[in-house]
């Protein structure tokens, strides 16, 4: 993965955390939170979904990997919001 390919991943990712932290509200761990989260939850769907079989959605690769890390953010602020603190 070159440079260029990291700092889209980390946007996508930013941008996911941010949307899901105003999808999941009451779960949410902040602005900066969320955007970990979203960055992490990126890894997650970006390695569940296609196992599970789902390939491309709107067949545009920049907005179907905004929406599988919006997804892969969602189902672990869901995951972390379920963990008592």
């Amino acid at each position: 993965m070159d440079i260029q390919a990291l700092i889209i991943f980390l946007i996508i990712g930013a941008i996911a955390g941010w949307i899901a932290g105003i999808l999941v509200k009451g779960f949410g761990l902040g602005l900066i939170g969320n955007i970990v989260v979203g960055i992490i939850g990126s890894f997650i769907a970006g390695w569940l979904l296609p196992k599970i079989g789902v390939k491309s959605i709107v067949n545009n690769p920049i907005v179907d990997q905004i929406i599988f890390a919006v997804i892969g953010a969602v189902i672990l602020l869901i995951i972390l919001g379920l963990i008592p603190r």
